[in-house]
This record gives structure tokens, sequence and C-alpha cells, in this order.
């Protein structure tokens, strides 16, 4: 099974400070190309600045990195308005991350033409 990692709420789909400095420990090749702006403010890095808490927007959804911080994290791995759930779907699906009424969701991948 793969595992992808969704945001249900309907604010767009972020990590916590916390999050993303884990997923820097353990080497996320995008965690450690983006800047930590918490490292300018360390002492108001907290749950609770909006500002500080919106990283990881470039990370693949499907990163064995970022479903092992989500899973060993779980709510304090949420950013700013965002409630982050792993989905497991089966390994060979081809598949997208849509939304509908503003929360996330896995869905097979389809060919649509316009």
């Amino acid at each position: 099974m793969r595992k992808i990692v969704i945001n249900t709420s309907f604010e767009r789909f972020c990590l916590s400070h916390k999050a993303f400095l884990r997923l820097r420990e353990l080497g996320q090749p995008e965690a450690l190309n983006e800047a930590d702006l918490g490292a300018y403010w360390p002492s108001s890095a907290g749950p609770q600045e909006p500002s500080l808490n919106q990283c990881g927007l470039q990370i693949p959804r499907d990163d064995k990195h970022l479903v092992q911080v989500v899973e060993e994290l779980g709510g304090e791995a949420n950013g700013h308005c965002a409630q982050l759930k792993v989905v497991a779907i089966p390994d060979d699906v081809a598949w997208i991350i849509a939304k509908t009424s503003g929360s996330e969701h896995v869905s097979e991948q389809h060919r649509t033409w316009a």
C-alpha cells in the first residue's frame, strides 16, 4: 500500500514548524531547500504563530518522510488551519489529490478532455 498525506480542513495544505524541523532532521530534500523562517524567531515559532506554521508546501504528498512525520506527530504536524491525515491506497493506482467543498481527498486519476 502507498501512503499519501491529505488535508481534511478547508484551508490549504501546510505543516507545522515542528514537523518541518523533523523533516529536515530526516534529510527530506524539499524541506532542506525551504527557508526556515522560525530560525530567526525561535521563541515565536510555537504552534499558535500562523506565519511560522505554513511550511512544506512543495513536499510530495507521498514522500516517505512526510508520511512518517505526520504519523509520528499526529495533530502536532498540522500547519496553520490544516488537519492532516494519512490515506493508504493500492500501490498500482495512478492517483491525484482533489478537493470537494474545500476538503482534500485522493482519487484515482482518469483521463479528461475539454
